[in-house]
């Protein structure tokens, strides 16, 4: 790191600090401004928050060491929640947008009725907003705390890395409490760009190395498994072959793209929505906008954002052929050492904070929204001026900042964390898409869809059944799935005045509202779910078309590049023609 390096990471953190002050006022005048920015994000902003958040420092490594790996077919261990996310696009961005509340466990009691919707979205607010939380943002730092112990050896040891990444932190956490969403949102949208820049700067520069000789040397060095865009089927279970590549079982594979997209809760990935995601949905302008966001973050987030780590991936298997699988994510951090010149350092090393710092600021707005406007504005202060409300938001922030850094204290490693979070919620996903579209689904109905996968899976450890991820979804999802049926129809339906009031403000339509559809001739609900289902098919082409095509295209395969780009453009058309003909102005 040279002056220069050092002069970019400083003016990075002005930036930041001014942007916080700058929406000081805009945040300032409630608890929607604070948390939803009023409700006049565009599309564009909300989107790119959306994947600025799901950026995290943490990112390039995994997707590096998953290449490094398994090669370019081991991404479809996330590749395969797009699936779900075209789903939110269609199906539930207007409907988030249209329920008009500030957070979506706020949505339990605009849903369901009686002290059990209390109970369930005080318990929520608390699981979600604090305990899970905390534990992503411990996480997040520990990502950090390990890229900075790559980048300065010399400088930087495990006894005082936490404070680099605790002044990180803090500068996070004051631009956050000073302008909630506006400002978090407008970083994002400047750290996404630094970061991804810094990156694609990054893949150019090593794949143009001697030792690779540019994207044809690269093919040339790489064996064939490598370059690979879908996983190799065998009959044995989920392992990775002599030869390097992911292959999948049949069952696997199923598991992975037939249930685990709807089955099963993930943060950032929820089914219907939920999270961070359904907070910038709810705050973009209107209907139009929220589904466009929605649609802007999945077509960057699969197709836009890969490519540069995969590049950088694919060439580490050349550069550090000597790596452990356990440290093949840092080759990423290795490449940024040894060829990045000075001034680029800085930027790449700005661009890993701005990574960051965009998920940390994410996670302390909206996990404080949950705490205040879940918890302490519904159960233990009522009734107080928003200036006060928003004095206990900015407080809160702060707080939640001192409890991750405390957090991140007694973490090493969590491994398979993401596998464990998939089992704990897989059976819950199917009730979150249902509790829009059926009248029946109660809260009795999510509260043992929560609980019944943690007694399952208690059963399979202590059992000593050797049933792994993703197989386990074939167990848990169906228990789950009846269990929570059954005490559905075991208990009493919501009242129906609730759910009157929820039907004629979010105006959800089917056939699983058809009783209330005549019992109020007047609303007009959505209709035309044939149509949605097409886009969402249509869509989910579209991005995976791009995705292959983009791909193929950085390989010097035009021929196929030029196929999957047509047939998705054919998918991205059928869209367009769908809403022109429907017309654009229902999307209020």
């Amino acid at each position: 790191m040279q002056i220069i390096d050092w002069v970019i990471v400083f003016l990075y953190f002005v930036f930041s600090f001014f942007i916080g002050f700058y929406f000081y006022k805009r945040a300032s005048g409630s608890t929607e401004d604070f948390f939803l920015s009023g409700r006049k994000f565009p599309w564009y902003l909300a989107g790119l928050s959306m994947v600025a958040t799901t950026f995290a420092a943490d990112t390039p490594l995994a997707v590096t060491e998953l290449v490094a790996k398994n090669g370019i077919a081991g991404n479809w261990l996330w590749w395969n929640m797009l699936i779900g996310g075209m789903l939110t696009v269609f199906f539930f961005s207007r409907l988030w947008r249209r329920a008009n509340i500030l957070t979506d466990v706020e949505f339990i009691e605009l849903r369901y009725s009686g002290k059990l919707a209390a109970f369930l979205r005080g318990f929520k607010s608390i699981y979600l907003g604090v305990f899970m939380n905390v534990l992503i943002m411990g996480w997040v730092n520990l990502a950090m705390m390990k890229i900075l112990l790559g980048m300065f050896p010399e400088y930087i040891n495990a006894d005082n890395v936490l404070f680099y990444v605790g002044i990180a932190m803090v500068i996070t956490a004051i631009y956050s409490a000073l302008s909630g969403l506006w400002g978090v949102a407008v970083t994002d949208a400047f750290q996404f760009i630094l970061a991804m820049a810094g990156c694609i700067i990054l893949a150019i520069i090593v794949v143009s190395e001697p030792q690779i000789g540019g994207i044809s040397g690269l093919k040339e060095k790489l064996p064939d498994w490598s370059l690979k865009f879908i996983p190799a089927i065998s009959s044995d279970k989920t392992e990775t072959d002599i030869s390097g590549i992911l292959t999948l079982s049949l069952s696997s594979l199923l598991a992975f793209i037939g249930i685990q997209w709807w089955a099963s809760w993930y943060p950032g990935a929820e089914p219907g929505g939920g999270g961070y995601v359904a907070q910038r949905m709810m705050s973009a302008k209107d209907e139009k906008n929220s589904l466009f966001a929605t649609l802007f973050f999945q077509i960057a987030h699969y197709c836009i954002r890969p490519w540069p780590w995969i590049i950088v991936g694919l060439s580490v298997i050349i550069l550090y052929p000597d790596l452990s699988s356990a440290d093949k994510g840092l080759g990423f951090v290795k490449a940024m050492n040894d060829f990045l010149p000075a001034g680029l350092k800085g930027l790449l090393l700005a661009a890993f904070f701005a990574a960051y710092m965009s998920t940390i600021a994410t996670h302390l707005n909206w996990g404080t929204s949950y705490f205040v406007n879940d918890f302490y504005k519904r159960f233990l202060l009522k009734g107080r001026s928003e200036k006060h409300y928003v004095v206990i938001s900015r407080a809160a922030t702060l707080v939640f900042m001192l409890l991750s850094i405390l957090v991140t204290t007694q973490m090493d490693t969590i491994s398979g964390v993401w596998a464990f979070v998939i089992e704990c919620g897989a059976g819950l996903g199917l009730v979150l898409i249902l509790r829009w579209f059926w009248w029946r689904i109660n809260a009795v109905s999510e509260i043992f869809a929560t609980i019944t996968p943690f007694i399952i899976i208690a059963v399979i450890r202590l059992s000593g059944t050797e049933i792994e991820f993703p197989n386990s979804l074939y167990l848990i999802v169906p228990i789950t799935t009846a269990v929570w049926l059954t005490a559905t129809y075991l208990s009493k339906p919501d009242d129906e005045g609730t759910l009157g009031n929820f039907y004629k403000k979010v105006r959800p339509g089917g056939f699983g509202w058809r009783l209330f559809a005549k019992k109020y001739p007047e609303i007009k609900s959505d209709k035309g779910y044939g149509y949605l289902f097409l886009d969402w098919i249509s869509g989910t082409v579209l991005v995976y078309m791009f995705l292959f095509g983009i791909g193929k295209y950085i390989f010097g395969e035009y021929t196929e590049a030029t196929i999957y780009i047509l047939i998705g453009i054919t998918a991205g058309a059928v869209i367009y023609i769908d809403f022109k003909k429907r017309g654009w102005k229902e999307l209020n």
